[in-house]
């Protein structure tokens, strides 16, 4: 008998945090632009090319904050010294420029707050009550500060997030292994689990994994590319997966 939407035979569901959970992947999306804008204006002046959505979704969304600078740097044929994790906002290195975006995106998050997706928060609710297992696993380091600001944590068996990741040395999405820890550490296979991302990076990891099931989360409009990157299912809100529409 499926459960909520889901195959026979899932015991755990994996969610990603941002566009999934809470209403922060547009948040991170205008903090990336306005970061990489800044950045772009200053190296090439008023002939810069503009970080745009496309930008975006293709190098940065899903992935852990210095890969999604290193990714899209790479793309404009653009390099610059690493530096180091505790590299200042101002610093002309990969890890500044992730460090900028961060102070950028709290500063967003402070000001206007985070909210969740109810029909997520539904959804969850619903397959803990039927015995599954759940995880939240996230590129984000602010991941477990999110969830309480809109009392989500309790929701959740096991958090594998952007501190957890630097603490086991995890490659983030979109190589499946933050995925991988989280079913391990819920007890459970790969293809006992489904996940769930709004990201194309995080569909790639999803198949690259070999779950049980691939659930892409579409709000902005592109579900051929989310089918195309690895989904099983595409939904506009889990509560239409659960209602099994």
């Amino acid at each position: 008998m499926t459960v909520l939407g889901l195959p026979d035979g899932i015991r755990a569901c994996l969610f990603d945090l941002d566009g999934v959970v809470t209403k922060t992947a547009v948040v991170h999306a205008a903090a990336w632009k306005e970061m990489f804008d800044a950045f772009l204006l200053e190296r090439d002046g008023d002939s810069f090319r503009p970080f745009t959505d496309a930008d975006y979704d293709a190098y940065v969304d899903g992935r852990p904050r210095a890969d999604g600078v290193r990714t899209f740097l790479a793309s404009r044929g653009v390099e610059i010294p690493e530096g180091t994790s505790d590299d200042p906002p101002d610093a002309r290195t990969v890890h500044g420029l992730g460090n900028r975006k961060n102070r950028l995106l709290l500063a967003r998050i402070r000001g206007h707050g985070v909210e969740a997706y109810d029909g997520t928060l539904r959804y969850i609710e619903a397959v803990r009550a039927r015995g599954l297992r759940t995880a939240v696993v996230s590129s984000s380091a602010n991941c477990r500060d999110v969830l309480r600001s809109i009392g989500a944590e309790d929701l959740f068996d096991v958090r594998i997030d952007g501190v957890v990741a630097a603490e086991r040395g995890l490659p983030g999405k979109p190589k499946p292994d933050t995925f991988l820890a989280a079913a391990e550490d819920l007890g459970v296979q790969p293809f006992q689990a489904a996940v769930f991302e709004d990201a194309l990076a995080g569909m790639e990891a999803g198949r690259a994994g070999h779950f049980g099931y691939v659930v892409g989360v579409d709000r902005v409009g592109r579900t051929d590319a989310l089918y195309a990157h690895g989904a099983d299912r595409v939904v506009t809100d889990l509560d239409l997966l659960g209602s099994g529409r």
